[in-house]
């Protein structure tokens, strides 16, 4: 990861889950993540940030949530495509 910043920050008031959350959305925002790609696999992910799998599943059900991202059982978890929106 060289010299980037950490995913998440133990330091930070803030629950690790909703940091991995907001590192999604900003990669999504950014442009980093396109419409239809595929998310990395939970335990992938997990690895990458340095967290539990089960905070990366917390952090894809709030990005569920905000309509972020759409998960196909058994196919992966994808960008939403937000283009439609006013």
């Amino acid at each position: 990861m060289g010299d980037q910043e950490p995913v998440v920050d133990p330091t930070r008031p803030v629950y690790a889950w909703q940091q991995v959350a907001d590192w999604i959305a900003r990669r999504i925002e950014g442009g980093e993540l396109l419409p239809g790609a595929r998310l990395e696999g939970e335990r992938e992910m997990a690895e990458q940030v340095g967290v539990a799998v089960g905070t990366v599943r917390r952090a894809v059900e709030d990005l569920r949530q905000r309509g972020l991202v759409v998960t196909l059982p058994a196919k992966g978890t994808y960008i939403a495509d937000r283009s439609t929106d006013s």
